[in-house]
């Protein structure tokens, strides 16, 4: 037998009490989160754009050895597609050249950047002893 139950001051008789289950809403909060920590560097790699400086001659490098750092116009750092820090470089190039002296690094920077961010960039590589240090640049024919 049930016993009369007492909310708020009045005694109920043989109802239920209504619970709010919050385990669906749960489900769906952290389907999203996992959504925008999937997708968010993907957008933020979509829009770094880099405008290379033009060049009459260049040989084109092999894309097996070769890791590419790209500094966009507003100073953004990508290794890899990856965004990095100016002050982790170092220590993302350390992985990502587990044997430097067969890579080779290639530089690919805005027309716009200053020339400190790059060389920034080289000695980093060359402290690391990469191999091959190379200028990403577009045709002399291309616009």
């Amino acid at each position: 037998m049930r016993e009369p139950m007492q909310l708020n001051g009045k005694v109920s008789r043989g109802r239920t009490i209504a619970e709010l289950n919050l385990i669906p809403l749960i489900d769906v909060a952290l389907i999203l989160v996992i959504i925008f920590m999937v997708l968010t560097p993907i957008l933020v790699q979509s829009q770094l754009t880099v405008k290379l400086p033009k060049a009459e001659s260049g040989t084109s490098a092999s894309a097996e050895n070769t890791v590419t750092v790209q500094i966009s116009r507003n100073g953004a750092l990508t290794v890899e597609g990856a965004v990095v820090k100016w002050p982790s470089l170092e220590k993302e190039l350390t992985l990502r050249l587990p044997q430097s002296a067969k890579k080779t690094l290639l530089v690919q920077a805005d027309r716009s950047v200053a020339v400190e961010k790059v060389v920034a960039v080289l000695d980093a590589a060359k402290r690391l002893g990469v191999g091959k240090l190379g200028i990403g640049v577009v045709s002399g024919n291309a616009e």
